[in-house]
């Protein structure tokens, strides 16, 4: 650890300078020390300031002024160990270790081998990290430690845990060894002990350290950064509610996610570590996708930055359907691809940007990665049957968790694939490519919910659609407001049209009940599901030529228009009148005068309602987003739809 022992005696400095420091106010100090010409400062105000900077994590205005006290001090070992760790953690690594080699003191032996161990193990030049642990294995109580971190990099996961395990029981409760114990069991998707083990972590922060205002931004309360002190580093509180919100991310609950980074000790957003700006970043996406961008986009400049950034960052993009920026990032860092992807994840990217060229291209690249997963497959369900029959239960588990590896990057290839002919409205085709993947993917839920889309588009296998629906719909029986409301639509017309309209009733007053239930809590919050089921199913009848019944289902369910009234909701409802309206122009329907005038009063109450609500929704990357005009709103669409029916009411 470095020490800042040397400023106590010196007179250039005050006592209240040094108890900044020893507050662990290092900003403060920093701005104290940096009051004084640089010339004039003597060799504890350059030794405070590199001390200061170190812990403020700006490594590189330490190893600057280290540098500096290693030129002036040449036979002073401690700053050439100060330096090389500077160096270290700003992830100059060549230079670190030559500094190392440098030092020749016999009583620093143990200290340069462990920074060398680190500087490697930085270089992910993980053998010669081992090497130099293992030469000193005896002399360090952290040998352990560093030996599960190298299990860990090389991704034995179970290895590693046994390790830190071991480190615990021997040690008592520490914070590091208890995060990296939840890191391996998240590896193992064990996330439940992981959770178990941020949760000691987080509770002892609390326990010992409330200054760190743990909660309190959740809370709204105010409350100054706590900066990135000693006393937070060794905490582990970062760690611990970073990884607890990536467990909660991968389990889907968003909203859980993003308070975890919320409860951790403030900070102001230029201190914070990389790990959290790219989580921010990511579990923020859907409510601020632009600056989302901007921070993962930052983060790829930046050295080091957690692995995931570049993926996420390219996969996002082609989410958004930003292609063309995609390929450019691909091709301006050509270095952080051949590092940070693996070859399935840049064949799968290839071909997904591909696709907006040369669908055909696309979908051979695709239909050569799923044949090659599937043969892995195949060979791994082989494997899990061997072992069985072995009652080799350790193996069995292995290869259970390399299977479902496997198939996790199985499905979304399978899923592009099978767009490439769902735009092309084609869905005989995507079946058929669904059809091939039964034997692996059957009890996925996202394969058989597409299943569903497919059978149901198709408009004559609504029972075939059911029988895919409902077992999901099923799973949420007590929270159906958390399943999409397309799928409660298309379970309802399912259905009606295979004559089970009771079970359509059922499902509808069971989402009336619980939207209900959320309002009463909530007041200010909007709920579209029932809204969006009828409209699915006004939609339906219209669609058959019933439009008496279509369009009141339609007008009933954007009541009260403050709730209800959307741009989706909208531009449902104005297909249907539209469609109305033209078979009313080309008199192949009569409607009565009721009812058009009733359609009228609908719409003079979405061109009161509707001055705010957009009727295009433009990505928020594209130009377009910011040209919006007034013609683009539900009442002046409104109003022009009410004006054809005057006319026609009138002809």
């Amino acid at each position: 650890m470095l020490s800042a022992s040397v400023a106590i005696n010196d007179g250039d400095f005050t006592k209240t300078t040094y108890n900044l420091i020893k507050e662990e106010r290092y900003g403060e100090a920093i701005r104290i020390l940096h009051g004084i010409p640089e010339s004039n400062l003597t060799r504890a105000g350059l030794s405070l300031l590199a001390y200061c900077y170190y812990y403020t994590q700006d490594f590189n205005n330490a190893a600057t002024y280290y540098e500096q006290l290693v030129q002036m001090f040449p036979n002073n070992t401690d700053y050439k160990l100060y330096y090389a760790q500077s160096l270290h953690q700003a992830c100059m690594y060549i230079d670190a270790y030559k500094i190392t080699e440098e030092i020749t003191n016999s009583e620093y032996k143990l200290k340069v081998k462990k920074i060398q161990s680190a500087i490697k193990y930085g270089e992910e030049d993980f053998t010669t990290s081992r090497e130099i642990i293992e030469s000193f294995l005896n002399e360090d109580a952290d040998s352990d430690i560093n030996i599960g971190c190298i299990l860990f990099q090389e991704g034995y996961y179970e290895e590693a845990l046994n390790k830190f395990l071991i480190c615990l029981q021997n040690t008592g409760f520490k914070p590091y060894i208890s995060y990296n114990i939840a890191l391996c069991y998240y590896k193992l998707k064990e996330y439940g002990l992981a959770l178990k083990n941020c949760a000691d972590i987080i509770e002892r922060g609390i326990k010992d350290h409330p200054e760190l205002g743990v909660g309190m931004q959740t809370e709204g309360i105010e409350v100054r950064s706590v900066g990135n002190t000693l006393t937070l580093h060794e905490t582990a509180l970062t760690e611990a509610f970073n990884l607890k919100a990536a467990i909660e991310y991968q389990l889907k609950n968003l909203d859980a996610a993003r308070e975890a980074l919320t409860d951790m000790p403030p900070r102001a957003e230029h201190e914070l570590d990389a790990v959290t700006l790219h989580n921010q970043a990511l579990m923020n996406f859907d409510q601020n996708p632009t600056e989302g961008f901007e921070k993962l986009q930052f983060l790829i400049q930046q050295n080091p930055f957690p692995p995931e950034t570049f993926a996420n960052l390219l996969l996002l993009l082609c989410q958004h359907e930003l292609y063309d920026l995609a390929a450019d990032v691909l091709a301006e860092n050509a270095h952080l691809t051949y590092k940070y992807l693996t070859s399935y994840l840049y064949d799968f990217l290839d071909a997904v940007i591909t696709r907006q060229t040369s669908p055909p291209d696309a979908y051979q690249k695709l239909d050569d990665l799923a044949n090659r997963h599937t043969e892995t497959l195949r060979k791994l369900t082989k494997q899990v049957q061997e072992y069985r029959n072995h009652n080799n239960t350790e193996m069995v588990k292995k290869t259970v968790f390399e299977y479902e590896e496997c198939l996790e990057r199985y499905i979304p290839v399978l899923m592009v694939q099978a767009k490439i002919y769902w735009e092309l409205e084609n869905y005989g085709q995507v079946e058929k490519i669904f059809r091939k993947s039964v034997e692996f993917c059957n009890d996925n839920d996202v394969w058989r919910l597409n299943v569903a889309h497919v059978l149901f588009m198709q408009e004559n296998k609504f029972k075939e659609a059911t029988g895919f629906y409902e077992p999901i719909v099923k799973k949420y029986m007590n929270d159906l407001l958390s399943v999409s409301a397309v799928v409660l639509a298309n379970l309802c017309v399912s259905y009606i049209m295979t004559s089970q309209n009771e079970e359509a009733e059922e499902l509808m007053r069971k989402v009336e009940k619980e939207e209900d239930q959320l309002i009463a809590e909530d007041p200010e919050v909007k709920c579209f599901h029932l809204c969006i089921i009828n409209l699915v199913i006004g939609t339906l009848y219209c669609s058959k030529g019933n439009y008496e019944f279509g369009i009141s289902r339609i007008i009933k369910s954007l009541e009260p228009f403050t709730k209800k009234l959307g741009t989706d909701t909208w531009y449902y409802t104005k297909r249907c009148f539209l469609s109305m309206i033209e078979n009313l122009s080309k008199h192949m329907i009569v409607l009565k005068d009721t009812i058009l005038q009733e359609c009228i009063t609908f719409l003079e109450n979405c061109e009161m309602h509707g001055k705010n609500v957009k009727t295009i929704e433009y990505s928020p990357f594209s130009e377009e987003a910011n040209q919006i005009s007034g013609k683009q709103t539900v009442t002046y669409e409104a109003r022009a739809l009410k004006c054809i029916l005057l006319k026609l009411q009138n002809y």
